[in-house]
């Protein structure tokens, strides 16, 4: 079987695309163009009625939700996730989620704020603002902060590596021009693991596909892809 990845260059379909890459699994990739809204389109929302980006095409169906994607691959391979009858399953499984399910829900809130509040320029500021605060609410910087707690001893790569790694990218990146309160130093453990991704042949495979750069997780510039937009 040839998965095809439904991408936009450096979206959330890149993380997708590290995981094939590291497994050596066969796939191809079909553009969404992100300048045609395409995502919003009936012929898009068929793969995936979310309107999101990825979605993965598998022998099983079409599967939406980048980490359902990348768990499922991790399954089926037997490798970059532990095996459901090992006793680190459930520390794997509870940091996958809150990356998934608070982390990136709350990065992409400070990307499209207008999706939560509407147009209200004040209200897009404040939620802005809230996500980014350092007080004692969850926010970015907080749960980056748990995350590099928690993956303190971690090594090797794994789906969650993976993961993480892009959505450091984009707390450097985006919004442009707003990202002031992001440097990944705060966040020793979490840069050593993307320091150590940066070489993989994986990895520079997906950056040389999307044109992220030779650092694109340490010193992260913005994607100039051969295809398609990012944003």
């Amino acid at each position: 079987m040839t998965y095809v990845l439904h991408y936009a260059p450096d979206n959330a379909s890149l993380i997708v695309r590290l995981v094939l890459e590291e497994l050596g699994l066969p796939y191809e990739t079909r553009l969404v163009d992100r300048r045609a809204r395409a995502q919003e389109g009936a012929a898009y929302r068929a793969l995936n009625p979310a309107g999101l980006i990825p979605a993965l095409e598998t022998p099983e169906g079409v599967i939406f939700e980048t980490g359902a994607i990348v768990l499922w691959l991790a399954d089926r391979a037997g490798r970059m996730a532990p095996a459901p009858s090992d006793p680190a399953r459930g520390d794997f499984l509870k940091r996958l989620f809150f990356t998934s399910n608070t982390l990136h829900a709350m990065l992409r809130m400070t990307f499209y704020p207008e999706k939560y509040v509407g147009e209200d320029a004040g209200a897009q500021a404040a939620l802005r603002a809230q996500l980014v605060a350092r007080g004692e609410a969850m926010s970015l910087p907080n749960a980056l902060s748990l995350l590099d707690r928690e993956l303190s001893g971690s090594e090797g790569v794994d789906v969650l590596s993976c993961y993480l790694a892009c959505l450091l990218r984009w707390c450097a990146l985006y919004p442009a021009g707003d990202t002031g309160w992001f440097a990944l130093s705060d966040y020793p453990a979490l840069q050593r693991m993307v320091a150590s991704l940066e070489g993989r042949p994986a990895v520079l495979r997906a950056a040389r596909a999307e044109g992220l750069g030779p650092h694109p997780f340490t010193l992260p510039q913005f994607a100039e892809p051969p295809e398609g937009s990012a944003t």
